[in-house]
Parts: C-alpha cells; structure tokens; sequence
C-alpha cells in the first residue's frame, strides 16, 4: 500500500459532515476516499472514467450501503444537477481551468470541498505535478478559502519497482527524477496534503 489511506479517509470525514448531504463527487473513478458508508442522502459520483464508475456502483451495490448512488461518466463542466456539497477528490490541480471548475461548482453548491496535495509536498515533486498543485492553491485562495486544514503522511513502497509503476503514468520528468531511488528498498517519500472549504 503507497500510504494510509483509511487515515485519509478520517481526516475527510472529520473536516467535513457529508452526513444527509447531496454530494457531487468529482473524481469519484480513481481510489475513494470519500466512501459511500458516509451518510450522504445522494451520492452522486462524477468522472470521465466509465469503467471506474462501474467500479464504484459494483462496490456500493455488494457492501450493500444506505447511500443513494447516481454515476454519471462526464466531465464535471458538463454537470448541471445541484447538490448541496461538490467535492473534488485529488483531482482539482488535474482540471486545465480550476478557476472554471471551482466557479460552476459554487453555481452548483453552497458548499464545495477540495482534498489535494499541499503546494511543497516532496511527493507531488516526484510526480511532476508540483506547478499544476501550485496553480490550483493558488486558485483556490483567490476565489476565498472559509476553513484549511493540513496533514502529512508519506508514500511508501517496498522497492524501485513499485515506485515505478506508480508515478510512470506521469512521464518522462517523474521517471527522471526517481530515478535516484533506483537501488532502493522500504522507499518512504514525504507526501503533504490539505482540506480546503470554499
């Protein structure tokens, strides 16, 4: 496992009560950490990923949760159903315009939550993605952040290998740069992350 992430999970559920929310989830494809056992009233699960989707719903379906789930394979900027909460999970900085994304949200929502990666995070170097996470920060301060909250954890991974195949996807530049763990074992690499109510 690259890092906690039922701690992850907790420190979400803690910032923030989805408790009888109707809840925009955008990024709902990859790894949950907002989990449909959350209470939520309507779950409604945003991405591009079609078969992640179908994922989710299979998964909601066999742990037989309360939460009512809606999937729908899209991108967010096309979503016109309102709710009470957008959450974007670790995908905000991944938006070419998160100003755009973070304006219709708000004519979504009264409320919208971002969990990501903190502008500095040794991790999100390593993956190349330290000047996307920056600019979405940056975003987000200027549109007004009402609550923040930051955490630290770490990746871990039991050799070069695992690291690969985890930050590959992200080219040529995340390859070059972990390129020094080469020889490595028991890899654990700083990784910061914040929740932000907008």
């Amino acid at each position: 496992m690259a890092t906690d992430y039922a701690q992850l999970t907790e420190n979400l559920l803690r910032f923030y009560n989805f408790s009888n929310q109707v809840v925009l989830f955008v990024g709902a494809a990859g790894r949950q950490l907002l989990d449909p056992s959350c209470g939520a009233r309507k779950l409604i699960a945003i991405d591009q990923n079609a078969e992640g989707l179908a994922e989710l719903a299979a998964h909601v379906a066999e742990r037989g949760l309360g939460t009512s789930l809606e999937v729908l394979a899209a991108k967010f900027e096309e979503v016109a159903c309102s709710a009470d909460v957008v959450y974007f999970e670790f995908c905000l900085h991944e938006m070419g315009d998160p100003q755009q994304a973070l304006t219709h949200a708000k004519s979504l929502a009264r409320d919208i939550v971002v969990f990501d990666h903190s502008p500095g995070s040794e991790w999100i170097f390593y993956g190349a993605e330290e000047d996307a996470v920056l600019h979405s920060a940056q975003t987000m301060k200027r549109f007004g952040v009402r609550r923040q909250k930051t955490h630290h954890t770490e990746q871990r991974f039991a050799d070069y290998a695992e690291l690969y195949a985890k930050v590959s996807p992200q080219g040529p530049t995340a390859i070059e740069r972990i390129e020094r763990f080469r020889d490595g074992k028991n890899i654990l690499i700083p990784m910061s992350y914040e929740l932000n109510l907008l």
